[in-house]
């Protein structure tokens, strides 16, 4: 191994670097799934912040969160009826109605993907 050392006072301390991180940035599900590995999984947190794959992994899981996301809305909307043209008649009820489906589809995402190992 060829190591570059930096003296300071009389030690010789190693200049390690770590791996590049992965591109891509932090959002919703990852941020959440962060929070959840710092606060209740301590030890998992702390092996994937050593081993320099904490990144990789909330990106992973970011990404699965939000496709599942997107296809349990779709699904959801499809089943129950949510059209253009309930959109026009009624915004309010199709917001409304909207809105549910996506807390329903969070919520769902969050206990199957974010919170579990």
């Amino acid at each position: 191994m060829n190591l570059i050392y930096e003296k300071c006072g009389d030690y010789l301390i190693p200049n390690l670097i770590p791996d590049p991180e992965p591109e891509g940035e932090l959002r919703k599900f990852g941020l959440m799934r962060k929070s959840y590995l710092e606060n209740h999984r301590r030890g998992i947190y702390s092996g994937l912040l050593l081993s320099g794959r904490l990144k990789e992994h909330l990106l992973m899981i970011q990404e699965q969160a939000e496709t599942r996301f997107d296809l349990l809305v779709e699904q959801m909307a499809v089943q129950e009826g949510m059209t253009e043209q309930l959109k026009a008649q009624d915004q309010m009820l199709w917001i409304r109605r909207m809105n549910n489906i996506r807390a329903r589809a969070e919520e769902i995402v969050l206990k199957e993907i974010v919170y579990c190992l």
